[in-house]
């Protein structure tokens, strides 16, 4: 049972490892390198994360600053900017790129706000999915006979706890990310 309570508790906090990351690419009014987490700059025929062919900074709240390894890969990286999906748009002096923050709408706000909260939504069913799981091997045990009718009532109790601690979790971040999304 113990087994079942730690593959349980391993995949909970796998979804809130990855609510994390999805949250931190998820902008916000500040400048963060999270947000280019997900950019890939053609390096010489071979698609190369960001933070790989530059150093990544936020020199204040509202800049990012990346400054390209090589000098001729400043054209790369702005490319993959305007590329993705993000809506920035980078300005150069010829040996970094910035990107400033433009402030969010309000309506914009309200979009990524429905965004966090599907993704926390998601992140919520792969845990009941997880529990629905653990639940099943337990009632396995019980029909094999290697655990009592009791044992498996409290280990029942037991998965419920550990995943309403993690909702608890999923619910905390998100409030602090809408928060983060709504302050201006």
């Amino acid at each position: 049972m113990d087994t079942v309570f730690d593959q349980a508790k391993h995949k909970m906090d796998v979804s809130i490892e990855h609510l994390t990351k999805e949250f931190a690419g998820v902008r916000t009014g500040r400048a963060s390198v999270g947000l280019l987490e997900g950019i890939n700059v053609d390096y010489y025929g071979t698609e190369t994360p960001i933070n790989q062919v530059a150093n990544v900074s936020t020199p204040d709240p509202l800049t990012i600053s990346i400054q390209p390894w090589e000098q001729k890969m400043i054209a790369a990286v702005e490319k993959a900017i305007l590329a993705s999906d993000l809506g920035l748009t980078p300005s150069n002096d010829g040996k970094v790129v910035r990107i400033t923050m433009p402030p969010l709408t309000e309506e914009r706000r309200r979009d990524l706000t429905k965004h966090v909260r599907k993704v926390a939504e998601d992140t919520k069913i792969a845990m009941r999915n997880v529990r629905r799981e653990a639940i099943e091997q337990i009632k396995k045990l019980e029909k094999e006979k290697t655990v009592s009718e009791d044992d498996a009532k409290r280990g029942n109790e037991k998965v419920q706890k550990i995943i309403d601690e993690h909702i608890a979790q999923v619910d905390k971040i998100t409030a602090e990310k809408e928060k983060e999304i709504m302050d201006r």
